[in-house]
């Protein structure tokens, strides 16, 4: 069992979507919603937003990609994913730990956020996000940037 610390809160991933700027570029962008409703937009690649997106939807493709072999992995060792945290923000760019039990032991794992997401959503770990992160990063929905959810492109 995960126990959230003070310093952090639990949060949501509210879905995958494109972020759209004036010049009509597209970001794969991860969307996580606090408790207090606002939203942690974290710019990501674009097979880890499919990846989420999959996760997500529940859907799994004939063949394994890497987080599903990641995830069947660990199940094999008998490891679980107790949570992942994203615990740092450093010049625009998150830093998360992925939380995994082996053997009574739980180990902490420096993980790209997008990666870890994509392990969580699989294995219906925790997501949390570290305080001082949320209050630089979160964002009201109406300061969102453009979004386009991700279904819409596929």
């Amino acid at each position: 069992m995960f126990t959230i610390a003070m310093d952090e809160q639990r949060c949501r991933v509210r879905g995958v979507f494109l972020s759209l700027s004036e010049q009509g570029a597209a970001a794969p962008t991860v969307l996580l919603e606090l408790p207090d409703g606002d939203c942690i937009p974290i710019y990501i690649g674009l097979w880890e937003a499919i990846s989420i997106r999959n996760a997500i939807k529940g859907e799994v493709l004939p063949r394994p990609i890497t987080h599903d072999l990641f995830v069947e992995v660990l199940k094999r060792l008998h490891a679980t994913v107790t949570a992942l945290s994203i615990d740092s923000l450093e010049d625009g760019i998150f830093y998360a730990k992925l939380h995994v039990k082996l053997d009574g032991v739980i180990e902490v794992v420096d993980c790209r956020p997008s990666d870890g997401i994509a392990i969580a959503l699989r294995t219906d770990a925790p997501i949390t996000v570290e305080e001082g992160v949320a209050s630089q990063a979160s964002k009201k929905k109406e300061d969102l940037p453009n979004l386009q959810d991700l279904d819409s492109m596929m």
